[in-house]
Order: structure tokens, then sequence, then C-alpha cells
């Protein structure tokens, strides 16, 4: 698998676009390159080599299921540990990862599959779900931003 090429996969939240390459991911969904992307990985292993958890909130981002942690480096971390999406997520070290939609807008599965490189369906097929609530940690507190 090129991890340079856009994905179109069935995250376990939404139908999203992976990719290694943010420029490819940025034109894709047609927003600008410079804004964040978040990175999925398949395991914690794979996350240390990204950031370093605060002490403090271990436990908690370990047990934690469809949660983004934007931590204080501001790298913005997912780790799915089980389902489908884990599995594809394994034949990489890391993904970046949006919705697969225009930017603003609300998913059109016609307007994802023609800006895709790579179409991978499961079973489940591809729908919107609901988004991953996204929390800010530090050394001392965590703040909800969505």
């Amino acid at each position: 698998m090129n991890p340079d090429l856009v994905y179109l996969a069935q995250t376990d939240t939404t139908a999203g676009f992976l990719s290694q390459n943010r420029d490819a991911l940025a034109a894709a969904k047609g927003r600008d390159p410079r804004k964040p992307f978040l990175m999925s990985l398949s395991s914690f292993t794979k996350q240390k080599q990204y950031t370093r958890v605060p002490k403090k909130y271990r436990r908690e981002i370990r047990r934690a299921h469809r949660v983004t942690w934007l931590y204080p480096n501001r790298k913005a971390i997912r780790v799915v540990s089980e389902g489908e999406h884990h599995h594809f997520l394994e034949k990489f070290t890391f993904m970046y990862s949006t919705s697969a939609n225009a930017h603003g807008k609300k998913f059109d599965e016609a307007y994802a599959r023609q800006k895709a490189d790579v179409i991978t369906q499961d079973a489940r097929g591809f729908f919107e779900g609901e988004p991953s609530a996204i929390y800010r940690v530090g050394k001392r507190k965590k703040i909800r931003l969505r």
C-alpha cells in the first residue's frame, strides 16, 4: 500500500480520507494545507513515537474510545484499537485523517469517490456518523473542544 495516496475508508466514526501526504489530503478536501490534520494510529506503542502523554491522563486516554486527544506538542492523535478501521491502520505507521467531504460541506459519496485515489470499502459501506470527541490535555487540566 502506498502511503502517499489518498484512501477513502469508513473509519469507526465516519467516512474519511486518509493519507501520509498532507498536501494530497488538503487538495482532496479542498482546504488550506497549513491547517493541521489529526493523526490516526493503530496502537499506543506507535503513539510513543509522536508525543508524550501527560502522566495524569494516561489511564483515561488508554481506556477512551472514539476520542481525539490534542497534546501539549500540538499534535492531535487518535488511537483506534479495535474494529475494521484498526486493521486498515495496522498496515501503516500512521495516517493523517479527515472527514471525506468538501471543506465545510456534508458527506457526499460521489464527491468522496471522485477525490480518492484508492477506495477501501468493507461490509459497512460508507456513512457519515458522529465525529469523535476532541480533548486538549496539558500537564494539569483537560478541556473539551468538541
